[in-house]
This record gives structure tokens, C-alpha cells and sequence, in this order.
């Protein structure tokens, strides 16, 4: 199933290619004193649940999904965890990356449609990583790879916004990451029984309508299994929390004020962003594997706005 959250936090379930239908009445005795502790609920009552509510959803009357606000499926986790540097990036490594992770705060989290706000901090740039990310089915700790999958409750489309260069170098991802509005998930929570081979699923994000992030899951160097066993070492999970599972990144480019980026991931439905900044700054429109192809390294650099840096004096 396609679960979801809309308008003022109903929970519903898509219909078809388009529809939406409220499923309020089939939860209703679950103890919820917000969005999330429901989700909770729904995933310990998945079991007995999931026959009730494919019921609720073949007799129930829909609505059109263009008609609702579209709201993040999972509002307010415990825990979010990115996998950091994760993707073998199409052959282009000679070998994987030390295995790593990193949090992002829950409160950066924003829906479909809704709008990434560039912060006035002096980034050398502002980017967006396609992810695909998972959900878990229920707590633990120290998770084995051999019981991995048995904790996945479903997957859905992610964006790590990123504000590079921030530091200190010992640990930037807290300041670039972790900026409000800096987590676009969703526009659904998919159930794992729809997705069989989430090892193999083709992630793409477009930029205003430029297709710049185009890879596999299969890409990845430190496997679904073996990211759940290392985050879960480190510290315990709850249901409903999320790991997103890292990029593949060539194709990262310049977010910048007034796109709209799209991030699409087989299966799993379509999320549609805005980006805004009101300092109106500026960057070359290309992609890191473009600039490679010119032998360039990393990302293009700032041209206009607050932060520009001054080049330097001969």
C-alpha cells in the first residue's frame, strides 16, 4: 500500500493512479496523540491491520490527489539516519568508502510541495541528494544482516539538502545538513510487500525540469542490509524511524532560488519541491559528472549574491 498523510494529518492510502481515501475511521482506535505516535501505531498493528484497511480502501469513495495537501508520511521520527558516501558512483571509486552515517534533525522534514529554504549562511553552495530511504517495522539494536530485512516496514523518496562548506572540518554535517526544510520526504510511505527488490530500483531527480541525478540502488557499496546492522550498533531504532541510504553523486547541481526539483524512485511515487532563497544567489547550472567531463573538480562555484567570494589578487 501507498499510506499517506493530507490536508490537516488525515491518514489515507492512494487508489489507483490518483486517488486518495481517507482512512480516519479504520485507525480510529488507535491511541494517537500526534501523526506520528498513529504511524507508530499503524506499523505495531500492521499484521491485522493491512486486511482492514486494503477493505477500507477498494469500498471507499476517493478523492482526487491533486485536491489535498500532500503531507510528509513520516511527520516526526525518533531518529533520522543518513548513510553517508555510500555509492560506488557508477565505477568511478576504486573502492568503497569507510562505512558512515550521520543524523539529520526530524524537524527538517517538509512534505510534497513544500519549499526547501536556503539559509544566509556562507555555503560555498546549496545542494540536494536523491536518496532512497527506508522506514522500520519495529526497535532494536545491534540489528544482525541476517535479520535485517525483517525490520524494514516500507520506502520512500528522500532529499538530503546539503549546505557544503560550512565546517568545522571535523564535522560539517551538522551545520550543512540539518537545516530547516532541509528533509523533503515522500509524497508516500510504500509498504515493503510492494517493493521486492529494493536493491534494484532506479532513482532520478530532476531540476526544473533537467534530469541531473539518474542511478540504481544497485550502485550501492555498503548494501541495505549491512547499513541497517552499522547504524543499529551505534544506537538503538525505534518503529517508524528512517535510514536514508545514500547517492550516487555525479549528479548533484546547484539548488538555487525558484527550481522546482523532482525526485522519483521506481515504485514509489513522485516528490515535487520548491526551492527559495531570498538572498537571490547564484550558480553555473551543471552537475558535478558535468564538470568532470570538462576536468573540473567538485562543485561549480558561487557567481552572484551575498557570500560571493572575492578571487583572488595576483
Amino acid at each position: 500500500m501507498k499510506l499517506l498523510f493530507f490536508d490537516d494529518f488525515k491518514f489515507g492510502a492512494v487508489k489507483g493512479a490518483d486517488q486518495v481515501v481517507d482512512l480516519t475511521d479504520a485507525v480510529k482506535d488507535i491511541a494517537a496523540g500526534s501523526p506520528q505516535d498513529l504511524l507508530r501505531g499503524v506499523i505495531a498493528n500492521w499484521a491485522s491491520l493491512k486486511p482492514k484497511l486494503e477493505a477500507a480502501v477498494a469500498s471507499g469513495q476517493g478523492k482526487p490527489l491533486s485536491s489535498v495537501r500532500i503531507r510528509p508520511p513520516v511527520p516526526k521520527p525518533s531518529n533520522v539516519d543518513c548513510m553517508a558516501v555510500n555509492y560506488m558512483e557508477n565505477g568511478t571509486r576504486a573502492a568503497p568508502a569507510p562505512i558512515d552515517t550521520f543524523h539529520k534533525s526530524p524537524l527538517s522534514i517538509i512534505g510534497n510541495g513544500d519549499t526547501m529554504v536556503l539559509p544566509d549562511v556562507p555555503a560555498t553552495i546549496f545542494e540536494g541528494e536523491a536518496e532512497l530511504a527506508m522506514v522500520f517495522s519495529k526497535g532494536g539494536q545491534d540489528i544482525p544482516e541476517s535479520d535485517a530485512m525483517g525490520y524494514i516496514f516500507g520506502w520512500l523518496n528522500f532529499i538530503d539538502g546539503s549546505a557544503r562548506g560550512l565546517g568545522p572540518p571535523s564535522n560539517g554535517f551538522y551545520r550543512g545538513k540539518s537545516r530547516s526544510t532541509f528533509c523533503p520526504i515522500g509524497p508516500f510511505l510504500v509498504t515493503a510487500d510492494e517493493v521486492p527488490n529494493p536493491q534494484n530500483l532506479h532513482v532520478q531527480l530532476w531540476n526544473s525540469g533537467k534530469l541531473c541525478q539518474d542511478y540504481n540502488s544497485n550502485d550501492m557499496a555498503h548494501n541495505i542490509q549491512k547499513s541497517i546492522a552499522w547504524v543499529t550498533s551505534n544506537h538503538p531504532v525505534e518503529a517508524g524511524d528512517i535510514l536514508a541510504l545514500g547517492t550516487n553523486h555525479r549528479g548533484l547541481n546547484p539548488f538555487q532560488d525558484g527550481d522546482k526539483i523532482e525526485i522519483e524512485t521506481e515504485g514509489l511515487g513522485r516528490l515535487t519541491i520548491n526551492v527559495r532563497d531570498d538572498l537571490k544567489r547564484t550558480w553555473k547550472r551543471e552537475t558535478r559528472l558535468e564538470r568532470a567531463e570538462q576536468g573540473l573538480e567538485g562543485a561549480t562555484a558561487q557567481l552572484t549574491g551575498k557570500h560571493t567570494k572575492e578571487p583572488a589578487k595576483a
